[in-house]
């Protein structure tokens, strides 16, 4: 754990939690201790909040590393990684926090380790200002296959804000390396297909009228375009809290795969 400290000012560009994510993620990678200091400069409410925190404690664990500064509010924090260890890991934000920026700090890390790793983690799964779960799912995973990489997962139940409370299994099997890929030329739209959703106390016509007002604005603007959105209410058993969303997806001749997603939530 030895070395140099790299210094990276968290309040560069956005000044989002990004910049924190990527510093982790490279910390470990590289085994190289880092310093993160202005995190979330850019934002109302700056330092680590619940999401950040359980993202920066996971990534200590895998790593078995030293951690300074973890804990709410923190505006900077030291990190001295080890060796990346499997296993199994948890983590939970305790509130609506996003499932998925979790997923995208420890993700790069476990690919990269001894043996199959699982992550069990807790809270919002279709969050504000941060992938939806269905975009890891359906679009990020098929573009990590090409480089060689992949995930199980498991979408335990689904989380919505302000409740939180969704909870989702990866299951990764690590690689010694990803392979490059050719993706210069994305070519024209040539299938859209999505779904619209709501759960909790929300009624079915909310979907069907984000689904007719999508494929309306979609077949205007795309005339030659199949578009396809189904409509669907969330079992009780599988969706915590009330919300709502719709997610469209796109498919250009070399095998590109886009998204759009809003979210809602009542």
């Amino acid at each position: 754990m030895a070395g140099l400290v790299t210094d990276i000012d968290g309040g560069m560009l956005e000044g989002g939690g990004q910049i924190l994510r990527m510093a982790l993620a490279f910390s470990v990678l590289k085994k190289k201790p880092v310093r993160v200091f202005n995190i979330r400069a850019g934002r109302s409410n700056p330092g680590l909040r619940a999401q950040h925190l359980k993202g920066v404690e996971v990534v200590r664990d895998i790593s078995e590393g030293k951690l300074k500064g973890g804990e709410i509010g923190s505006t900077e924090i030291v990190l001295h990684p080890g060796k990346v260890k499997c296993g199994e890991y948890s983590a939970d934000t305790g509130t609506a926090g996003s499932i998925c920026l979790l997923i995208q700090v420890a993700l790069p890390c476990i690919l990269f380790s001894s043996g199959v790793t699982i992550l069990k983690l807790r809270g919002g799964t279709n969050a504000e200002m941060a992938p939806q779960i269905d975009y890891m799912t359906e679009v990020f995973r098929p573009l990590l296959e090409r480089f060689g990489g992949t995930f199980d997962y498991k979408i335990i139940t689904r989380g919505y804000y302000p409740r939180g409370g969704g909870e989702v299994h990866i299951r990764v099997k690590p690689v010694k390396q990803l392979k490059a890929i050719d993706l210069v030329e994305s070519g024209d739209v040539v299938r859209i297909w999505g779904w619209a959703f709501v759960a909790g106390s929300l009624p079915i016509k909310l979907a069907h009228l984000m689904a007719d007002s999508a494929i309306q604005t979609l077949r205007k603007a795309l005339k030659n375009v199949d578009v396809k959105i189904e409509r669907y209410v969330e079992h009780p058993d599988v969706a915590v809290g009330t919300g709502s969303g719709i997610k469209n997806q796109y498919r250009l001749p070399p095998g590109w795969l886009c998204s759009r997603q809003a979210r809602t939530e009542a």
